[in-house]
């Protein structure tokens, strides 16, 4: 055991997060927390990495835990550079050799191959990954990520998913993607007052737990209706007025009370497990063809984006959009909202379309207005499929309380900020849904919920989201950009991702066995050079298999505690890789004049 949680509790003002729970966390822990919107997930984070105290309760560490925090946003000097960064991270280790070979392992492991890059000169993604750099080369015993994949584009998921598959440290980490947690984690807990304890734990990956978890859902739900049955029962004998001259009878009695209370209690927890209630309004157009998109092009800076884009929208269909971030995915939306022109090509649109846009970057929400405001404008009702409803049932559609209504949406969570705007998208009748993001900062079941409403929409959804199984439940093609200008339509998440792996295959050992000599009866090389062409290959492997040996030998935890073999093996590094660059390039020279 690492950390002991004993009956700690924590509230903000009025608004209880959680009360009296007592977990606890261990060496081997990879861990996913969970939970919905508000009930304290990244402050139960923050009092573990003891940058808030609870209310009540203690929290025992392990003598001499390392916690690394890494929290939702980070924060950087912006004249820093990625190597200023990490220095400074590690100030505390006073070996000039130590810290260089920590520097040069964490920015091969993390892709930071520029170390002179400024912050500010640094993508979302990449500020990500430099915030993940500067957690990992701290080297803790226990890392807490609080949303670690925000940010990422689906390539950066990949790559953080690897790092905690098999990690050298236990981690806690915060997350709503599912597929990330279902391939990282060993252990969930979620917070939820839906359960006794205030939390439900589960050993094991994330399908593991929906397993689990439904079934004991489903038995407090049986055990709700018999308590139900037996509270009606004592309730009706109460009414005749029984005599409470014995002690059977005044037994039975505090006995009708007490389960009078446990069905209060089993109830007001049942009701905790609501949900989100989104249901789009469709026109019910029976076009077959609601937009045509035809030979679009677009690049930004001189930089390609797509070209010869074409592509049609039914109802029915749904597509997703996949690629890394800068791609074109947000600019193609854009262009189907007609809120930005392409370069060429034309579009075709049914006559009187709708098309509505969920834009993630919540430009759409006025922070200075009150909930009650955003949600409807026009007064206190709101028109919801041809009916009126009262502000107030439909703020609770979307999990507001009443007495949130006059604050100000500067004051929401992201993810009631992104409750706003589907609820939003629920009064406008569309032909096509355009959603950029839309899961951003939504708890589990409110995708899920998302996920089946978008499913039931009967006119077309063009969705943007790394979230791999929002993707696959959701879309029925995938739109993939490869970043240079190039796209491809693919079936599914699965095969997008295989066809980017095989474009993305290094020449490495098995490209180099493939490559033979070609014509060397005709080369224009010299006889030794013949020579040299015939046998480099297998240099080029033995040279590779000692920069890995060395790579393999940085990663041991016994060496990076010996400041003398880190040293070592730090010294041989650069120059077994420079060996490994000049046997390629002597390859390709070779190679190019036969």
């Amino acid at each position: 055991m690492i950390i002991n949680c004993q009956s700690i509790s924590k509230s903000f003002g009025a608004h209880q997060l959680f009360t009296d729970i007592s977990i606890s966390f261990y060496s081997n822990e990879r861990l996913g927390l969970i939970g919905p919107n508000g009930s304290g997930k990244s402050t139960l984070l923050k009092i573990l990495a003891n940058q808030e105290t609870p209310d009540s309760g203690k929290v025992i560490s392990r003598k001499g835990l390392k916690i690394v925090y890494l929290a939702q946003d980070d924060t950087f000097q912006p004249d820093q550079t990625v190597e200023m960064v990490l220095e400074e991270a590690i100030a505390d280790d006073h070996d000039e050799a130590s810290r260089h070979g920590r520097i040069q392992i964490i920015k091969g492991q993390t892709q930071l191959e520029d170390g002179n890059q400024q912050v500010a000169e640094l993508s979302g993604g990449w500020r990500k990954r430099l915030a993940i750099a500067r957690a990992l080369i701290r080297q803790p015993d226990l890392l807490l990520l609080d949303e670690p994949t925000n940010h990422l584009d689906i390539q950066g998921i990949l790559w953080l998913e690897k790092i905690l598959t098999n990690p050298s440290f236990a981690f806690i980490l915060i997350s709503h993607d599912r597929a990330f947690l279902e391939n990282t984690t060993n252990r969930i807990i979620e917070l939820n007052r839906c359960y006794p304890e205030g939390f439900f734990r589960v050993n094991g990956n994330y399908s593991r737990f929906i397993e689990e978890r439904e079934a004991f859902l489903d038995s407090q739900s049986q055990r709700q209706s018999a308590l139900s049955n037996k509270v009606r029962r004592e309730t009706e004998w109460l009414s005749r007025g029984p005599k409470a001259r014995t002690t059977k009878a005044r037994f039975r009695i505090d006995k009708a009370h007490d389960l009078q209370n446990e069905l209060k209690v089993v109830r007001e927890m049942n009701a905790a497990n609501r949900q989100v209630k989104i249901d789009f309004d469709a026109t019910g157009r029976k076009t077959k063809k609601l937009l045509e998109a035809l030979d679009l092009c677009k690049s930004v800076e001189g930089r390609p984006l797509f070209s010869d884009l074409s592509f049609v929208l039914s109802p029915g269909s749904r597509l997703g959009l996949m690629g890394a971030n800068g791609s074109g995915k947000s600019t193609l939306i854009n262009i189907l909202a007609g809120n930005t022109a392409p370069d060429s090509g034309k579009m075709t649109q049914a006559d009187g379309i709708r098309i509505v846009l969920f834009d993630q970057k919540r430009e759409q929400i006025n922070q200075d207005e009150t909930l009650r405001q955003s949600l409807s404008p026009a007064g206190d009702t709101v028109m919801y499929l041809g009916n009126p409803l009262h502000i107030v049932s439909w703020a609770k559609r979307f999990l507001f309380q009443p007495d949130q209504l006059d604050q100000p949406v500067s004051r929401l969570s992201g993810g009631e900020q992104a409750r706003i705007l589907i609820a939003r998208l629920m009064l406008q009748q569309a032909d096509i849904l355009l959603l950029d993001e839309p899961g951003n900062d939504l708890d589990i079941p409110s995708l899920s919920v998302l996920e089946e409403s978008l499913i039931d929409f009967p006119g077309a959804v063009v969705l943007v989201s790394h979230d791999r199984f929002f993707l696959d439940n959701v879309t029925t093609k995938i739109l993939g950009f490869n970043g240079r200008g190039g796209t491809a339509i693919y079936e599914d998440f699965d095969q997008w991702l295989q066809d980017q792996n095989r474009q993305a295959a290094p020449v490495k050992k098995k490209t180099v066995a493939r490559e033979k000599t070609r014509k060397q009866g005709e080369a224009k090389l010299t006889y030794g050079e013949k020579l040299e062409l015939a046998t480099i290959e297998e240099k080029i492997l033995e040279a590779e298999e000692e920069l890995e040996h060395c790579r393999q030998q940085l990663e041991s935890p016994a060496v990076n505690s010996n400041a003398e073999e880190l040293a070592k093996w730090c010294s041989l590094l650069q120059p077994t890789q420079e060996k490994v660059d000049k046997l390629y390039a002597r390859w390709q020279d070779l190679e190019s004049r036969t």
